[in-house]
């Protein structure tokens, strides 16, 4: 766990550094997934998803 979370914390700070200086090409988009699918193996993915499902409603319900 202690692993996931710092690489979480190493790819995230990547890609705001890169999203900040509109560096994003295709080192980016790897960075970008691999952002995902590490923080997916974190205890922060069932916040996320809750959240995510949360605003997904509130839009079908506006639309």
């Amino acid at each position: 766990m202690i692993v996931s979370m710092s690489t979480v914390l190493l790819l995230g700070a990547l890609l705001g550094l890169m999203l900040r200086n509109r560096a994003l090409g295709a080192g980016g988009a790897t960075i970008a997934a691999l952002f995902g699918f590490c923080l997916a193996s974190t205890g922060a993915a069932p916040t996320i998803n809750d959240a995510l499902q949360s605003l997904a409603e509130s839009l079908g319900r506006i639309g």
